[in-house]
C-alpha cells in the first residue's frame, strides 16, 4: 500500500469516524447476542434485565469526557453503592471488568475526536501505551488475589487522588494559554476550517497540505532540538518539547498498575505528568485519551480472558461475565462520548469538575468505611 493511499484511507475513516464509532457497538451487540456463553434459559427478560443501565451510562459517559477523565472513576463507584440497592451485588471482578469494558469503548469514541482534530501526539502516546503496559497487565493480575477489603482501601486511595488532581491541575476545557491553545468546542466540534499558520506542513503520516477539507493528521514537525510544533486543523499552534520522560513513567507506571486493578488510574495520575512537563493542556487531554483508551482495552482483555489461563483466587471466566449489562453499558458509553464535545461547549466545565472532585473525596471516605469494616 502507497503512502498515499494509506493517507486517504486514514482520511476518510477520519472524516466519517462518527458512522464508524456508532457502528462499533452495535456490532458488539450482535456478537455477544449470538456468540457470548449466556446462560441456557436466556431469553427476552435475560437481555432486557438492565435496560436502564443506558441512560445512566450515557450521562457518566458524558460527564467524565467532558472533564476528561477515565469512565471507570464513576462507573465502578456507581456499581458498588447504587447498583445494588436495585439489582444483585457484583463481585468486584464483574465490577471492575462492566466498568473497563464500557469505558474502552466510550473512550475511543471520544478519542477519534481528539486525533482527527489533530491534538494527539503520537510518539509521546506510543511511549506512554509501552511503559504503562506491564503494570496495566499485573494491575489486572493482582485483582485476581487480592481480598474485598484491600480492593476497596485502594480503590478509595485512587478516587483521593483523582480527586486532588481534578482541583489542583488545570484540566479545563476552556483555556488558552501562549501556546495557542483551543476549546474542545473547536478541538473535536464539527468545524473542518484546516490550519492557515505556516504553509505547507509535516505530518504524523505524510505531507500536509493547508486544504481546508481535509480532516487529517495534524500537521507537525520536530526541529534539531526536539521542539515540536503542531497545527490543529483549526489553524491553532502548539510549541512544545517531549522532554520528561522519566516523571511521566513513573505516574503512568502507578497509574498503569491501578487502571489494571480498579479500572481507572492511569489516565487521573498520568495526565498531571505531562502537564508539569509543559505539554499544552489541550495534546495532553487527546494524546491521554488514546492512552487511556488503549490500556482500557489490554485490561479488559485480561480480565476477561484471564481466567482461562490461571486457576487461583477469583478470576472471571467468560461463563459469568455480566453479558446482558455490557450490551446497554457499551452503546451508552459510545454515545456519551461523541456528545461530550457538545456539552463542553454548553456548560461551565470547571463547574462540572468541581462537583466530581467533591463526590470522589466523599465515594473514597465511604469506600474506606467499607474497608475498615470488612477487615
Amino acid at each position: 500500500m502507497t503512502s498515499s493511499t494509506s493517507d486517504e484511507l486514514v482520511e476518510t475513516f477520519l472524516r466519517y469516524q462518527h458512522l464508524f464509532v456508532l457502528t462499533a457497538p452495535v456490532l458488539f451487540v450482535l456478537g455477544v447476542y449470538f456468540a457470548a456463553p449466556t446462560p441456557a434459559d436466556a431469553g427476552t427478560g435475560y437481555w432486557l434485565e438492565y435496560w436502564w443501565l443506558l441512560p445512566v451510562f450515557m450521562l457518566g459517559a458524558t460527564i467524565v469526557n467532558t472533564v476528561g477523565i477515565s469512565g471507570s472513576a464513576l462507573f465502578v463507584p456507581f456499581l458498588i453503592f447504587l447498583f445494588p440497592l436495585v439489582a444483585q451485588p457484583l463481585s468486584p471482578s464483574e465490577i471492575v471488568l462492566v466498568g473497563l469494558v464500557s469505558e474502552s469503548f466510550g473512550l475511543s469514541s471520544s478519542a477519534l475526536a481528539f486525533v482527527r482534530y489533530g491534538l494527539v501526539d503520537r510518539k509521546l502516546a506510543l511511549t506512554l501505551v509501552g511503559g504503562g503496559l506491564p503494570f496495566v497487565v499485573g494491575g489486572a493480575l493482582a485483582s485476581f488475589v487480592i481480598p474485598e477489603w484491600l480492593f476497596y482501601g485502594l480503590l478509595a486511595v485512587a478516587l483521593l487522588a483523582a480527586s486532588y488532581l481534578l482541583f489542583a491541575a488545570d484540566l479545563g476545557h476552556g483555556d488558552h494559554d501562549d501556546a495557542g491553545e483551543t476549546s474542545d468546542a473547536d478541538a473535536a466540534g464539527d468545524t473542518d476550517a484546516a490550519g492557515e499558520a505556516g504553509g505547507a506542513t509535516v505530518a504524523d503520516g505524510g505531507a500536509l497540505p493547508n486544504d481546508a477539507a481535509k480532516p487529517g493528521p495534524a500537521g507537525v514537525e520536530t526541529d534539531a532540538d526536539g521542539v515540536v510544533t503542531r497545527v490543529d486543523h483549526d489553524g491553532n499552534e502548539y510549541t512544545y518539547d517531549r522532554a520528561g520522560y522519566l516523571e511521566r513513567f513513573g505516574n503512568y507506571s502507578v497509574g498503569g498498575a491501578f487502571q489494571g486493578l480498579a479500572g481507572f488510574g492511569i489516565g487521573e495520575l498520568g495526565i498531571i505528568s505531562m502537564l508539569r512537563t509543559n505539554v499544552p493542556v489541550r495534546i495532553a487531554i487527546g494524546t491521554n485519551h488514546i492512552v487511556v483508551a488503549v490500556t482500557a482495552v489490554i485490561a479488559s482483555l485480561v480480565h476477561v480472558f484471564g481466567g482461562a489461563f490461571v486457576d487461583f483466587g477469583h478470576a472471571l471466566s467468560l461463563q459469568n461475565i455480566p453479558w446482558n449489562m455490557v450490551v446497554f453499558t457499551v452503546p451508552a458509553t459510545v454515545i456519551g462520548g461523541q456528545i461530550a464535545p457538545y456539552v463542553s461547549t454548553a456548560v461551565d466545565t470547571s463547574t462540572i469538575k468541581s462537583g466530581v472532585g467533591v463526590l470522589f473525596a466523599i465515594i473514597s471516605v465511604a469506600l474506606l468505611g467499607m474497608a475498615l469494616g470488612i477487615a
